[in-house]
C-alpha cells in the first residue's frame, strides 16, 4: 500500500516532469488535491524532543525504540510509541538485525511447567565472565519466572552448592519459599547436600532434559539481556567491582526498565499489580 508522502512525491514528479496538471496528476494517483499541497511543519519542541530520545538512545543502545518510548512515558514526557518511531528512522538509530535463528518445532519446551503466579516457579543458573587480568567470574542468577523479578545476582570466582543453599536461604527468608525450581543438571545443583535442603523445605526441583537449555527459556532469555546490556558493557577490576556494578544493573532490571512480554512495565510494578490481585482472588 502506498503512503500519502509517497503519493505526493509522485504527484510533484509527474507535474514538473510530464506537465500534467496538478488535478490530472491527483485523479490518476487516488489523492486529493489539498492532500497533495499538504506541507508537513515541525513541532516547536521538536529539536527538544530530538535530543531526548538520542539521549535515551545513547545511554541505552541496547534498547529499541519501544524500549525508549515505554521508558519515556514511564518517565512522565507525553509522547506515543509512534513519534518515537518516526523520529528513530529519521535520526538513523536503528539497531543491526538480530541473526536468524532456527526455530525448534513440536513441543520445545518438554511438558514446560509455566508458573500462574507470583513465587510459584524460580529458575536459577550459572553465567561466566572475565575480570580485565583474565581472571575468572562466576554468577549465579535466580529469576522468579512469572513476574520476571531477577531475585538476586551472586558472584564470586567459584560457586559451590553450599553457596547456592546460602543464596536460596536467604531468599526463602525474605520471600519464602517457591513451590517450584528450575534449573538444568549442572552438579551444584544435582548435589545431594542441595536436593536434600529443598527437600526439607518442601521445595519441588524441575530438572531440564541434559543438553536442552530451550527448556529453560526464561533463565536463559535473562541471562542474554544480563550479557548484552551489563557484562559486555563493562571491564571488571575484580570481582568486588563485578559485584557492585551488576547489582545496580539489577536494581535498574527490576524497578525501572521496561519489559516486553509484561506490557512493557518493569518487573517489579508488574509484581506489585500482581499480588493484589492474587489476594482478591
Amino acid at each position: 500500500m502506498v503512503s500519502p508522502r509517497h503519493k505526493r512525491q509522485v504527484v510533484q514528479q509527474v507535474v514538473t516532469e510530464r506537465g500534467l496538471s496538478e488535478r490530472h496528476a491527483c485523479q490518476l494517483m487516488g489523492l486529493q488535491r489539498s492532500s497533495a499541497r499538504y506541507v508537513s511543519h515541525a513541532r516547536k519542541d521538536e529539536a527538544a524532543t530530538v535530543a531526548l530520545i538520542r539521549e535515551y538512545a545513547h545511554e541505552q543502545p541496547m534498547y529499541g525504540y519501544r524500549m525508549i518510548a515505554a521508558m519515556l512515558k514511564q518517565d512522565g514526557y507525553p509522547i506515543n510509541r509512534k513519534q518515537v518511531y518516526r523520529i528513530w528512522r529519521q535520526e538513523g538509530l536503528q539497531l543491526p538485525r538480530r541473526k536468524r535463528v532456527k526455530r525448534r518445532y513440536g513441543d520445545a519446551a518438554g511438558g514446560l511447567r509455566r508458573a500462574s503466579h507470583p513465587n510459584e516457579v524460580w529458575s536459577y543458573d550459572f553465567l561466566e565472565a572475565r575480570t580485565e587480568r583474565g581472571g575468572k567470574l562466576r554468577m549465579l542468577t535466580i529469576l522468579d519466572e512469572y513476574t520476571r523479578e531477577c531475585l538476586t545476582i551472586h558472584v564470586a570466582r567459584s560457586i559451590s552448592s553450599r553457596q547456592v543453599i546460602q543464596q536460596l536461604e536467604w531468599l526463602l527468608l525474605v520471600r519464602g519459599a517457591p513451590t517450584y525450581l528450575r534449573s538444568d543438571n549442572g552438579p551444584e545443583f544435582i548435589a545431594y547436600a542441595l536436593q536434600q535442603w529443598l527437600r526439607d523445605q518442601q521445595c519441588q526441583t524441575l530438572y531440564i532434559t541434559p543438553g536442552s537449555p530451550w527448556e529453560n527459556p526464561f533463565i536463559e532469555s535473562f541471562n542474554g539481556t544480563l550479557r548484552g546490556e551489563c557484562l559486555d558493557r563493562w571491564v571488571f577490576a575484580d570481582g568486588a567491582e563485578a559485584q557492585q556494578v551488576i547489582e545496580e544493573w539489577r536494581q535498574q532490571y527490576n524497578k525501572y526498565r521496561p519489559h516486553s512480554s509484561l506490557g512493557y512495565l518493569p518487573p517489579a510494578v508488574f509484581a506489585d499489580q500482581a499480588r493484589p490481585s492474587l489476594q482478591l482472588a
